[in-house]
């Protein structure tokens, strides 16, 4: 038989005793050993705690599930992966941008703008439950936009709201040595104002048409969509000589998840239920730099900002 050797990983805003027994209770039902246990995080930041787990022959996939069932009845998000890639092992980690970065989706900024916000919301939503085509709904909100003023673009990208714990995870990531990468559906105008503020190595989005100072309506393709960002994630991890298991991918819609399955580690963050039901992971109950848990780097090595 042969033997797993796995790490189980409880986030929460809070980490009851009672919860962590009957975790521990799960993990024995299926024929596991917690070999050790330990806090990640500390007073300031909500809860994670690691569980080294080893045994033969586990259902993998069954604990994954029972687990999950078990998190979400608790508001506490679990992730499960093997013990090896847990720590160490992963080095290029790419990001969505709207609604994974910053709070936000600019498209529907840019429409609310231009006095076209509630249609074009209502078709992004579409999208992102994974009901229309994202390269159909995507020219179809474009179109929408033509004639809007360049200046407002300018505006919007000085503004941006970003995502919790954005600022302390990329600091602690380049810290680390990372190499990371925005890979987004949304536009290079604004994933470059992110890249020269927080210096992702490289940045991959859809580039708006401006012509003599205002959006035509058009983009330049190739569009990113859901097969592009799983193709782009690969590119680079070749590029850089990097395994796919090196790599992971945080995204919220259904347009990431095919760039998350694909990715060594896929995290889907405050994601929509369709994304948090079919990506392995998920973090729904920390900020951004919950990922850094997942990364196996406890709070005493982040660069809080």
């Amino acid at each position: 038989m042969s033997e797993n050797a796995l790490m189980l990983t409880l986030l929460g805003d809070t980490l009851p005793a009672a919860f962590l027994t009957e975790a521990e209770a799960l993990v024995a039902r299926h024929g596991l050993t917690v070999e050790r246990r330990e806090w990640l995080s500390d007073e300031n930041s909500g809860a994670c705690v690691a569980y080294w787990l080893t045994g033969e022959s586990a259902d993998v996939e069954a604990l994954r599930k029972e687990a999950l069932a078990l998190g979400n009845a608790q508001g506490v998000d679990v992730a499960i992966q093997p013990s090896g890639e847990w720590q160490g092992h992963r080095r290029l980690v790419c990001f969505d941008m709207d609604s994974t970065l910053i709070k936000t989706e600019v498209i529907d900024e840019l429409a609310r703008r231009h006095g076209v916000g509630d249609e074009v919301a209502a078709v992004t939503e579409q999208a992102m439950r994974g009901e229309l085509d994202f390269k159909q709904s995507f020219r179809a909100r474009m179109a929408k936009l033509e004639g809007l003023d360049e200046a407002v673009l300018a505006d919007i990208a000085a503004h941006l709201p970003l995502m919790d714990g954005l600022e302390t995870l990329m600091a602690t990531l380049k810290q680390q040595g990372y190499r990371t990468a925005i890979i987004s559906g949304g536009f290079t105008y604004f994933a470059r104002h992110l890249q020269e503020r927080f210096g992702f190595d490289e940045i991959h989005a859809n580039e708006l048409v401006i012509e003599s100072g205002k959006v035509t309506g058009e983009v330049r393709e190739p569009i990113v969509d859901a097969q592009r960002k799983a193709e782009l994630l690969a590119q680079m991890a070749e590029c850089q000589g990097l395994s796919l298991s090196q790599t992971v991918a945080v995204g919220d819609g259904a347009n990431d998840l095919k760039m998350l399955a694909r990715a060594g580690l896929g995290i889907a963050f405050r994601a929509k239920p369709l994304v948090r039901e079919q990506a392995r992971q998920s973090i729904s109950t920390l900020g951004l730099d919950a990922v850094l848990y997942l990364l196996g780097h406890s709070r005493k090595e982040w660069r809080v900002k």
